[in-house]
């Protein structure tokens, strides 16, 4: 099979590294990929936003599986093209992508599905926003409706941050906080049937002890020894396969990757977004673990196939990945920073690309993940952070807790 990964990000390294470990998987290409990617997949250029662009690489390289990485090509249709070429696609349609690409949109399916989900209000002017703040009350939480690359989400006590942020965005989903511990889980689906992969977790603020500003996520960890027993089953009979039926029954099917982001509350988990791709870094953590062939399992959710593919086999143990981000990021980020250590085993690439004298330098915010699996949480972060002491990045942040408290046993539901 030869697969066609688009994208340039840590998520797309993580996909080709386990793309090239399927032994059916004969022929793997990245476009246009980064500084890790190259090392084990063939590097094309290409816009990833460009569908008739990306369907005609497709078709040059005779893919018979095209998998975009990205949401921002997803939400612009970039599936549709490849799929009108008569190409296998994972990843869902233009129509189907607004499950992440509008939160009204998401909030309106999950309302229809009877999904659990914070109470909301969509408001596009300073006055629907400052009624719906006084509604919910601190602490605020303010979205954007769009794509923002995992920044555009405000929490806050402050109501006049949280009110500017609402101006400055324009049209929000402004909605009730959400308490306990946050869970990511990855949903396998062709449009129809659903399959699970392990939970994580993820840290979205760029201090220890999620201080500071949201990121695109500084480190995650799986598989989550402190979630009920089942818990994963129930969320895909209440969450993810009643969400699939219902964009079925609008006559948008989703087929691709159904992320659920959720909040463990004391009523019980509360869906607080979706994505319509494999997440960053959730993806590195569960990749690591994962035991059963990746190339066969997304083309049979591409081909509608999924029902049919045998029960997902997981490897024994822990992953931890650690982001090592650029000086200033998650504002506008320093690049063109030498890189050192980043050409480890377990090293993921982000912003990163070679520069003509052989040197990897950085290229964006978040520039690499430190990845790695143990038998135990413990080993797991040992060895993860051991990866990270082995960069060299000048200005790099990297956060110390990543796993920390679930290593110590301090979370629960």
């Amino acid at each position: 099979m030869r697969v066609l990964v688009i994208g340039s990000g840590a998520r797309e390294h993580a996909l080709c590294l386990s793309l090239a470990a399927d032994p059916t998987v004969t022929s793997l290409i990245c476009a246009p990929g980064n500084a890790g990617t190259a090392a084990v997949a063939e590097q094309r250029g290409v816009d990833p936003m460009n569908g008739p662009a990306v369907a005609a690489l497709a078709a040059e390289v005779a893919a018979d599986l095209v998998v975009i990485g990205p949401e921002a090509p997803l939400v612009a249709g970039v599936a549709d093209a490849v799929r009108a070429a008569g190409i296998d696609c994972f990843g869902p349609s233009r129509e189907a992508a607004q499950l992440e690409g509008s939160k009204a949109f998401a909030k309106d399916v999950m309302h229809a599905a009877g999904v659990p989900t914070a109470a909301a209000r969509v408001c596009v002017d300073e006055a629907q926003a400052a009624a719906a703040l006084d509604e919910f009350g601190p602490p605020y939480v303010v979205k954007d409706d769009g794509l923002a690359a995992g920044k555009g989400v405000v929490v806050t006590p402050d109501r006049a941050a949280a009110l500017a942020h609402a101006v400055a965005c324009g049209r929000v989903v402004i909605e009730e906080y959400l308490d306990g511990p946050e869970v990511s889980l990855f949903c396998l689906t062709d449009g129809s049937a659903v399959v699970p992969m392990v939970a994580a977790q993820d840290f979205k603020r760029i201090g220890d002890g999620d201080t500071g500003p949201n990121t695109g996520g500084m480190g995650a960890y799986a598989p989550l020894s402190w979630l009920p027993v089942g818990l994963t089953d129930e969320i895909v009979r209440t969450v993810a396969q009643p969400t699939v039926d219902e964009m079925a029954r609008r006559g948008t099917p989703f087929a691709g990757l159904l992320y659920i982001g959720l909040a463990m509350t004391g009523r019980g988990p509360r869906v607080v977004e979706f994505n319509a791709r494999f997440g960053d870094p959730e993806t590195q953590v569960v990749l690591a673990l994962l035991e059963s062939p990746l190339g066969a399992l997304l083309q049979a959710a591409a081909t509608g196939t999924l029902a049919a593919h045998p029960p997902l086999q997981w490897h024994d143990g822990s992953a931890v990945t650690v982001v090592l981000a650029a000086a200033n990021y998650p504002d506008t980020p320093r690049v063109g920073d030498v890189i050192t250590g980043a050409e480890q085993t377990g090293i993921i690439h982000a912003g990163t690309r070679r520069r003509h004298d052989g040197a990897i330098i950085s290229s964006g915010g978040r520039v690499l993940s430190a990845t790695a699996v143990g038998q135990t949480l413990a080993a797991a972060r040992e060895r993860a952070y051991a990866l990270v002491s082995r960069v060299e990045l000048e200005g790099g942040q990297a956060r110390s807790d990543i796993a920390l408290r679930a290593e110590r046993g301090e979370i629960s539901v």
